[in-house]
């Protein structure tokens, strides 16, 4: 009897570590195959693009009217399931209420309104396409808003910032399949979305970009600025790739389009206030 419970026993071991085997293997079957580098890395290389509204606020929030009403239902802000991880960002009080002040004023305020490049990671869910051109040096991000871009550096782990950006500074490595982008020195102007969430010089941003199918990006960002947040938060949303036939970057220089909201008020006759 003691020899056929240990024979039942192995039998069941064997057939539970065959299970988990198979189990493994449809796993695996069912992952998508990730495109790659000659160097063996995730090939990251195409042009992407968000879908949503986050850059009217990355936070929840309902349909409401837009700024200029004369515009009426196509000047309307869109509803929004928000890509705020857990749904608030955790402001301090004093950090709160600047972003509700900001709000009530984004349009003279929000610096994209006057073509300011928009800083990491506002600019990943912009209403525009943008591209990664990748190299096992650097990785190149071009963006089609304003012409902005950056450079990811993969083999400077040390390299600092000359200075504070726009765009910040960037550096880059791999965890696996997915590439990590550790983003610092950004000035403290750009905002994080038209609704007036905001951050200081002390913003630092960590990016996740990893394949979750051949042309679908999943992007994780966590965001770390003690002067106005309680703790660090993050975001999430998926980056899909632009197929369309003979897709590419399109100009979007908008520094012509802000001319006169800038500097109209120079102009020979303009009515002085």
């Amino acid at each position: 009897m003691a020899i056929f419970q240990r024979k039942l026993t192995g039998y069941f071991s064997s057939s539970f570590m065959l299970c988990l085997l198979l189990s493994s293997v449809v796993q695996a079957a069912e992952n998508p195959h990730l495109p790659r580098t000659a160097d063996d890395r995730p090939d990251f290389n195409g042009i992407w693009q968000a879908i949503g509204s986050a850059n009217w606020n990355i936070e929840p929030h309902a349909a409401d009217f837009g700024p200029l009403v004369e515009l009426g239902a196509i000047g309307a802000i869109p509803a929004g399931l928000g890509v705020v991880v857990g749904g608030k960002i955790p402001y301090t009080a004093d950090g709160r209420a600047q972003q509700l002040a900001n709000k009530t004023q984004w349009l003279d305020l929000d610096p994209l309104v006057k073509c300011y490049m928009p800083g990491i990671p506002r600019a990943n869910y912009l209403p525009f396409p943008f591209q990664i051109i990748q190299s096992p040096q650097h990785v190149v991000m071009a963006y089609e808003f304003a012409s902005a871009s950056r450079i990811v550096y993969m083999s400077r782990p040390d390299f600092e910032a000359p200075i504070f950006s726009w765009m910040g500074h960037s550096r880059g490595h791999f965890e696996g399949d997915t590439l990590v982008i550790d983003v610092t020195d950004q000035v403290p102007d750009t905002w994080l979305d038209h609704a007036g969430n905001h951050h200081t010089d002390a913003l630092r941003v960590t990016e996740r970009y990893t394949h979750i199918g051949p042309n679908t990006l999943m992007y994780e960002a966590i965001l770390e600025d003690s002067n106005v947040y309680t703790e660090p938060w993050s975001v999430k949303f998926p980056l899909y790739r632009r197929l369309e036939q003979n897709m590419q970057l399109l100009e979007f220089k908008c520094v012509e389009f802000t001319e006169e909201l800038i500097y109209g008020h120079l102009r020979k006759g303009a009515e002085v206030d």
